[in-house]
């Protein structure tokens, strides 16, 4: 068994902390740790570090072979540029099937938190058994808890399989990010997860299904594949990745498939996706306040703060994110902060790149 953990992405949503060669896995807002840094330690316990294949860009490598010494430095798999999961994801089937052709493929997000590590490991467990049992592409879903516009649904069908208490449920349909009112009517109908982007299946499964439904990638992968290992590798990827287009593994083989199964998820998962997100995971004081660094709130209830060098004084405020770096201070109204990539967007219409 391989793990593949997709560490791409800008973080734009974490500015300031996250910036263009330190995006948001690379940072240790969640914990002591760094998220990539924990997304590796709670799959080291049922794959070695052999068989863990990192898949990032080239200004964010040098940081991660640092961060994560145990990972070799060839499974630390460059893509020359960002053309979402498919391709990130044929690519990483390409190497995993050079060396176990027959090996079932662990597809994690690099900047997700679980609470329950333990659960995560025996839900991926039973995953894994079913998706070597045939060519199944077997997805997991979270139970929503409310009417979420950020993420992908999956609608759960029929039982298919049983194993070691976790049950396997054949996949209707994946649909796309909803609205609020579709995806207030998907809770009220019932029977659908969120997608977490976390996939197992065969290393020849997912080939079998890109070659069907992303005919045009497959022969991009197909170059690759007679490079690999070659002098001219590192350009005939760059040549292929310029060519193909963006692609996400959901939208181009999941929403088609007919092989695709769900196992529900249950262990205290968040993708941790905005400063709000942060504050609804994180320990809070009596007061509704969460704070890394130094504060002393005054007549101030339900705030975020970060700031591990400086000290922060609210009085009499509510409900605000205050963010500070060497560089830059974020305030922002709490339930709002994914308009934070609207500052990034400033900043890079202003040409103000040393903020990025």
């Amino acid at each position: 068994m391989y793990a593949v953990i997709m560490a791409g992405g800008r973080g734009a949503r974490f500015w300031p902390r996250s910036r263009e060669k330190k995006p948001k896995h690379l940072l240790d807002i969640v914990s002591d740790r760094t998220i990539i840094r924990e997304t590796v330690d709670r799959i080291l316990p049922m794959i070695p570090p052999e068989n863990v294949l990192v898949v990032t860009g080239e200004s964010h490598a040098e940081e991660l072979i640092r961060q994560l010494p145990e990972i070799p430095k060839e499974n630390i798999l460059i893509e020359p540029v960002g053309r979402n999961t498919a391709p990130c994801i044929g690519l990483a089937a390409l190497h995993i099937r050079r060396k176990t052709p027959d090996a079932v493929m662990l597809v994690l997000p690099s900047d997700h938190l679980i609470r329950d590590e333990k659960r995560f490991r025996k839900v991926l467990n039973a995953a894994a058994t079913v998706a070597r049992r045939a060519d199944f592409l077997v997805t997991v879903g979270i139970r929503p808890t409310g009417p979420e516009t950020g993420y992908g649904y999956i609608e759960q069908g029929r039982e298919q399989d049983a194993v070691d208490g976790e049950t396997v449920y054949e996949v209707r349909s994946v649909r796309e990010k909803p609205d609020l009112a579709q995806a207030q009517a998907l809770l009220a109908q019932g029977g659908f997860s969120w997608n977490s982007g976390m996939f197992i299946w065969r290393v020849s499964a997912i080939l079998k299904a890109i070659e069907q439904w992303l005919p045009d990638l497959y022969d991009g992968l197909q170059q690759i594949d007679t490079a690999l290992e070659t002098a001219h590798e590192a350009a005939v990827v760059a040549e292929v990745y310029r060519q193909t287009r963006s692609v996400s593994i959901d939208y181009g083989v999941m929403e088609k498939a007919r092989n695709t199964l769900v196992i529900p998820g249950d262990f205290g998962w968040s993708d941790v996706g905005s400063w709000d997100a942060l504050w609804e995971v994180s320990a809070r004081d009596e007061q509704g306040n969460a704070v890394r660094g130094e504060a002393i709130a005054v007549a101030s209830r339900n705030c975020l703060v970060h700031s591990p060098g400086k000290t922060v004084a609210l009085v009499g405020v509510e409900d605000l994110i205050i963010v500070e770096t060497d560089d830059a201070l974020l305030v922002c109204k709490r339930g709002r902060s994914q308009e934070v990539r609207k500052v990034v967007e400033r900043l890079e219409t202003e040409h103000r790149h040393e903020r990025l």
